[in-house]
C-alpha cells in the first residue's frame, strides 16, 4: 500500500459514519496543503523531539547527558520549561507566513509525548502558563489560543495535535513502578485498573478542555498509536462522541489505530508517502527541516522539493501536511521562510490545478501528474527531475485526457494555445513554448479545456 514500519496506517480505512464529519472530510480534500507546527521547551537544546525521554534503544540522550544517569537527565529535560521564554513569538506572523506559503489549514502540537502542554490546562502544572515557566507572564503565553485565533482570522481550518501517551503524568509512567523502558506504561493497565482509569480521566479532561475553550476546531489529530485496545484502552469511541458533541463535524484522526476513528490516514515521513493513487483519504506529514521541532543547524528542503511532494500527493488522492518549527525564541530560520514564500508564489500561479481538485486516471505518466476540477477541467503538472532544470521542449500526455480538447494552454503563460499532436501509441505530444519566463523552474501546469 505504499506504507511500512511504525508509521503504517490501519489496514482497513472506513469513512466516518457521522454525516457532518463525512461532509467535512470532502471539504478537507479540497484544502490540499497544511501547515504543521511542532514546538516545545526542548528547542532550547536545539533538538527536534521529545523521544529522547523514551527508553527504547533508538532514543538517544543528548551528548551532554550521555554519561549522566537517567533521573538526572529526565529532571534536566523537564526543568527546561522553567526557562522557556519565546519572547519573539508573534502569532500573527506565524499565520502570515502560513498564508504566504499557500497552506490552508493548521495542525499545532498542543502536547507531545513528553506531556508539556502548550495551553492553559487545569489538569497539570507542566504547561506554558505555569508560574514556574518564564513565559507565563507574557500576553501570548497561551500559545495554543493565540495561534488558533490568529489562523482562524485568516479562514484557516484548525487542527489540534494531541499525544494520547503522556510521559509526565504519574498515571502513565507511574513513580510507583520501575522506570519505563519503552513508550508504553510502566505497569499493566489490566492488573492496575485504578491507576489506568486515572490516566483515562486525565486524558478525557485535557481533550474536553481543548474542544471547549479554544474556539471552533476542525481536526483532532491524535498521536501515540500504542494507546489502543485491548492493552491501553481509553475508550476512543466515547472520546469521539464527546468531542463531536462539543465540535460538530469534527474530523477524528486516531493515527494508525482505525476502529472507526481514523477519518483519514496519515503516512509519516517522505519515504512513507504512497507511490501511486490510493482510493482512500490520506495526508502525508513530512518535515521541511531535519526534525519535527527546530533543530540547530538543520538542513531544509528546497521549494522545488516541496512542490514535487505536494503535486505527487494531490495527484495520488492525498494532502500534504508540511512541518516546520520555530526556535526557542519563537523565530523561524530564514531559509525555510524563503522556501515557504517561494512555494506560495508558485501556488499563486498554479494553485488552480491543486486546490479543490481530485485525481483523474491514469493519475500520472512519467513525471507528469493529473488533476481535475469539479467542472471537468483537467490539468497536467509536469515536474522537473531536479531544481533548476529548464522547461521541457514537450510534454507527453495520455490521449484519454486530451480527446475532444479545444485548447491546451500553459497556466501562467501568455494564454496562447499550444500545439499538440496525437501519437500512434495512445499519447498526445504537447509542444511547450520556447523562451517562456515563468515564476520558478520547478513545475509547469497545462490546462486542458474541452
Amino acid at each position: 500500500m505504499g506504507f511500512a514500519g511504525a508509521y503504517a496506517p490501519s489496514k482497513h480505512w472506513k469513512p466516518p459514519t457521522d454525516q457532518l464529519a463525512l461532509k467535512k472530510l470532502n471539504q478537507f480534500q479540497d484544502l490540499k496543503f497544511g501547515f504543521f507546527i511542532h514546538w516545545g521547551p526542548q528547542t532550547q537544546w536545539g533538538v527536534g523531539h521529545s523521544w529522547m525521554l523514551c527508553g527504547e534503544s533508538w532514543c538517544a540522550q543528548p551528548a551532554a547527558y550521555e554519561e549522566k544517569d537517567y533521573p538526572t537527565f529526565r529532571k534536566a529535560y523537564r526543568d527546561l520549561y522553567k526557562t522557556f521564554n519565546p519572547v519573539k513569538f508573534n502569532p500573527q506572523g506565524f499565520a502570515n507566513l502560513a498564508e504566504a506559503a499557500g497552506t490552508k489549514y493548521l495542525v499545532f502540537v498542543t502536547k507531545h509525548h513528553d506531556g508539556f502542554c502548550n495551553w492553559d490546562t487545569k489538569t497539570t502544572d507542566y504547561k506554558i502558563t505555569s508560574k514556574e515557566c518564564a513565559y507565563s507572564t507574557n500576553p501570548n503565553a497561551d500559545i495554543t489560543k493565540q495561534l488558533f485565533d490568529a489562523f482562524r482570522k485568516k479562514d484557516f481550518w484548525i487542527g489540534a495535535y494531541f499525544s494520547k501517551a503522556d510521559w509526565d503524568v504519574p498515571y502513565y509512567w507511574s513513580p510507583k513502578f520501575p522506570v519505563a523502558q519503552t513508550r508504553n506504561p510502566n505497569y499493566s493497565p489490566r492488573k492496575h485498573p485504578i491507576v489506568w482509569n486515572k490516566f483515562k480521566d486525565f486524558t478525557w479532561a485535557q481533550i474536553r478542555e481543548l474542544m471547549t475553550d479554544y474556539g471552533p476546531i476542525d481536526i483532532l489529530w491524535l498521536d501515540g498509536g500504542q494507546v489502543k485496545p485491548p492493552r491501553q484502552n481509553i475508550d476512543m469511541p466515547g472520546i469521539a462522541r464527546m468531542a463531536r458533541k462539543l465540535q460538530p463535524g469534527l474530523l477524528m484522526v486516531d493515527r494508525t489505530v482505525g476502529r472507526g476513528n481514523e477519518d483519514f490516514l496519515t503516512p509519516e515521513g517522505k519515504h512513507h508517502m504512497p507511490t501511486g493513487y490510493r482510493p482512500y483519504v490520506w495526508e502525508a506529514c513530512i518535515t521541511l527541516g531535519g526534525g519535527w521541532c527546530w533543530n540547530k543547524g538543520s538542513s531544509y528542503l528546497s521549494s522545488g522539493e516541496v512542490i514535487r511532494y505536494l503535486v505527487k500527493a494531490v495527484a495520488r488522492n492525498g494532502n500534504l501536511l508540511l512541518d516546520v518549527g520555530p526556535d526557542a525564541q519563537g523565530v523561524f530560520d530564514q531559509e525555510p521562510v524563503t522556501t515557504l514564500k517561494e512555494v506560495g508564489n508558485w501556488l499563486k500561479v498554479n494553485g488552480e490545478a491543486i486546490y479543490v481538485t481530485r485525481p483523474i486516471a491514469p493519475y500520472e505518466l512519467g513525471n507528469v501528474f493529473f488533476t481535475r476540477k469539479p467542472d471537468g477541467t483537467v490539468y497536467a503538472i509536469a515536474l522537473n527531475e531536479k531544481d533548476g532544470d529548464p522547461i521541457p521542449a514537450s510534454v507527453t500526455l495520455p490521449a484519454s485526457l486530451t480527446k475532444g480538447a479545444k485548447a491546451i494552454t500553459l497556466v501562467g503563460g501568455d494564454g496562447n494555445a499550444l500545439k499538440f499532436k496525437a501519437e500512434e501509441n495512445g499519447t498526445t505530444e504537447v509542444t511547450m513554448p520556447i523562451g517562456v519566463k515563468l515564476l520558478g523552474t520547478n513545475a509547469w501546469t497545462l490546462k486542458i479545456s474541452k
